[in-house]
């Protein structure tokens, strides 16, 4: 029996659309395209959501390979990528009907050390009982340990959980530990209510 819904946050609960923020800057379009490559296309960004480099060390990283009229734009991508944040319509929603329902509602998300300024900014945040972000975890999904540790941390049976994620390489990762799983593609909600409710989720 599912008892726990675990969701992904960038592309599930909120919309992480890099060249959106780049437009945001109103910068050339051979800047943004610069932009787009070596900051959120670098292996920087990776690092901050493993937690291995912090937002300011990837700034000086990014700065020291990018031109100087563009590091006040660096500063604001790193920094300021979540201001505002914009909600996926319909999630606040289903992870609303979800708690209601009785369900357990967990995240589980590779995401930096910034995490906690901006998460209580995403309206659907105060369903949650629970939050595992890679970054303070020491892993990344897809690795079986996230997986494990969010259940460890929270005293969740693996098999009791659904957790949805818009990439199917972290789907993967959950179902190998023994979790179901959904891809939450383009933002189309009842599609995932269907892929919920064929998993076991009474909504």
């Amino acid at each position: 029996m599912i008892r726990n819904i675990v969701f992904d946050m960038g592309g599930v609960l909120i919309h992480f659309i890099p060249s959106h923020f780049i437009d945001r800057l109103h910068v050339s379009e051979e800047d943004g395209r610069l932009l787009l490559r070596q900051v959120f296309r670098s292996v920087e960004w990776v690092q901050m959501d493993r937690g291995s480099i912090d937002e300011e060390a990837a700034i000086r990283r990014f700065c020291r390979r990018l031109p100087s009229h563009l590091h006040e734009s660096v500063r604001k991508l790193v920094l300021e990528w979540d201001e505002p944040v914009m909600p996926v319509e319909g999630m606040y929603e289903l992870a609303e009907e979800l708690k209601n329902a009785g369900y357990g509602i967990y995240l589980l998300s590779n995401a930096s050390v910034r995490h906690p300024q901006y998460w209580p900014k995403i309206p659907a945040s105060r369903f949650f009982d629970g939050v595992v972000v890679s970054a303070e975890a020491g892993y990344m999904k897809p690795q079986a340990e996230i997986y494990r540790l969010l259940c460890e941390r929270y005293g969740l049976k693996a098999e009791e959980c659904f957790f949805i994620d818009d990439l199917p390489a972290n789907v993967e990762g959950a179902e190998f530990v023994g979790m179901r799983g959904a891809v939450f593609h383009d933002g189309d909600v009842e599609e995932l209510r269907e892929e919920l409710r064929r998993g076991g989720v009474s909504i």
